[in-house]
């Protein structure tokens, strides 16, 4: 079986900072694209930022120039240093990997964390 195991969710203020952390764990062989999206009440799940190996990155234009993705390739981790958030970042943060395993190790399988909140707020 393989897992995105998430951490770094809570609270934080408006203009604070908050770094999230994702970390595929299973008979996982590599890793490409990784990344975040997020849902917050009463709205659609979007993408937040995606790292890939070869591509670089790819954020959304409501992140850009606050939000930084980055990604571990021998620690199979992907991080989201969220700076200067605002109200509107409050969602359920998911993360998300295109992973190959024992199992499957030739082609790249979709997998998702169980989500983590974070809530900006005063």
């Amino acid at each position: 079986q393989v897992q995105l195991v998430e951490s770094g969710g809570g609270l934080v203020q408006p203009g604070g900072s908050l770094r999230l952390s994702c970390a595929a764990s299973g008979s996982i062989t590599s890793t490409n694209d990784m990344g975040w999206y997020r849902q917050a009440p009463g709205k659609e799940r979007e993408l937040v930022a995606v790292v890939n190996n070869a591509r670089g990155t790819n954020f959304a234009d409501s992140v850009k120039g606050r939000f930084t993705i980055s990604k571990d390739n021998a620690k199979n981790t992907v991080y989201l240093q969220m700076n200067s958030l605002k109200p509107e970042d409050t969602a359920v943060y998911y993360c998300n990997a295109l992973v190959t395993t024992v199992a499957s190790p030739y082609e790249y399988l979709e997998i998702w964390g169980k989500g983590t909140l974070v809530t900006v707020s005063s």
